[in-house]
């Protein structure tokens, strides 16, 4: 899980997220999105070539005045039917939203 908050509005950092996050990668794409009193929620999904999985990801967009925080939370990603065996795929996945961010002064 990464959590980012910076100055802004949430419907901007929304947009940015959608818009970035699917051109973070040639196999990413913006599964749904919801927004319901200012609180926006993203689902991404990757597909991971160097393990043959799937990655989920979802991004809740909130605001209190004019901080914005973003909680991304990547799932999936790993291998195996018994025991999941993890290559990082979602932890990577997460990640992006933090450096999509950082250039809008989010920490």
């Amino acid at each position: 899980m990464v959590q980012v908050r910076g100055r802004g509005n949430a419907p901007e950092i929304a947009g940015i997220l959608k818009s970035e996050v699917v051109n973070s990668g040639l196999s990413c794409e913006l599964v749904e999105s919801v927004e319901r009193a200012g609180v926006y929620v993203l689902v991404f999904e990757k597909y991971y070539m160097r393990n043959s999985s799937r990655a989920s990801l979802t991004v809740v967009v909130s605001s209190s005045g004019d901080v914005v925080t973003v909680d991304a939370i990547g799932s999936g990603g790993g291998q195996g039917a018994l025991f999941s065996f993890s290559w990082g795929a979602e932890e990577n996945f997460a990640q992006t939203v933090a450096d999509i961010l950082e250039p809008h002064s989010f920490r």
